[in-house]
């Protein structure tokens, strides 16, 4: 096993015996023991009790944090005509249709969202192996695969994040930047908390929510109690 700097071993003594503490503690906690010289992101990991291999197990949705995400997230258009212009009218960084799949086909993804009008979609479609695994492939459930081209763009651009169960039942995301005051972050861990309550799918069963850990991405993580994050 290899030896933990002094940085690291300092963070996790910090972090030593702390656990199940308030959302507010675990942010002030964090936030103190950051060292590193870049501007960290907040990230939760959440433990739920779904197997996402079941259909009606599946954890899926989207959240508008209120305080954003601090991130400038680059987003791709398929779009034609009135459509093509009024994503970029509205911000899009990369607005095409079949030159755009011909990039992505050739390997060249340099956007974090991508959204769709629904006659895009056969085109679109023969993306699934190369946008799936990424999570970027649209989605009507999340609002992706729209006519309203400009709100989806601008719900992209101004914050808005994705959730989705991987392998073990276990969503995670970034909420916030190290940053954002404490009262953002705090603001925006509990909006993205009661957004994964209420995606609870038909058929989870026994405890739904089992652990919610916070972490910056360079620090260790410390659990929160669900009960305090989880308040709607």
């Amino acid at each position: 096993m290899a030896k933990l700097g002094k940085r690291a071993r300092a963070a996790r003594e910090a972090f030593a015996g702390k656990e199940n503490v308030t959302v507010e503690e675990a942010v002030a906690l964090i936030k103190a023991n950051s060292s590193v010289k870049f501007d960290e992101t907040v990230e939760i990991a959440m433990n739920l009790g779904v197997d996402p291999r079941h259909a009606d197990q599946m954890v899926r949705g989207v959240v508008g944090l209120p305080n954003g995400t601090g991130k400038t997230v680059r987003v791709a258009v398929f779009a034609r005509g009135a459509k093509a212009d009024e994503a970029t009218a509205a911000g899009a960084d990369i607005v095409g249709a079949e030159d755009l799949m011909e990039t992505v086909q050739s390997g060249k993804i340099e956007f974090d969202r991508c959204i769709a009008t629904p006659d895009m979609m056969p085109i679109v479609g023969r993306l699934g192996k190369v946008l799936g695994p990424r999570n970027l492939m649209p989605n009507p459930k999340v609002g992706t695969v729209t006519m309203d081209v400009e709100a989806a763009v601008k719900a992209a651009k101004g914050g808005e994040v994705q959730f989705k169960a991987e392998k073990g039942g276990v969503v995670h995301a970034g909420v916030g930047k190290l940053s954002f005051d404490e009262a953002k972050l705090v603001e925006n861990i509990r909006a993205f908390v009661g957004a994964v309550s209420k995606a609870k799918p038909t058929g989870a069963k026994g405890a739904y929510m089992k652990k919610i850990a916070l972490s910056s991405t360079m620090g260790p993580g410390v659990s929160v109690a669900i009960e305090d994050a989880n308040v709607e």
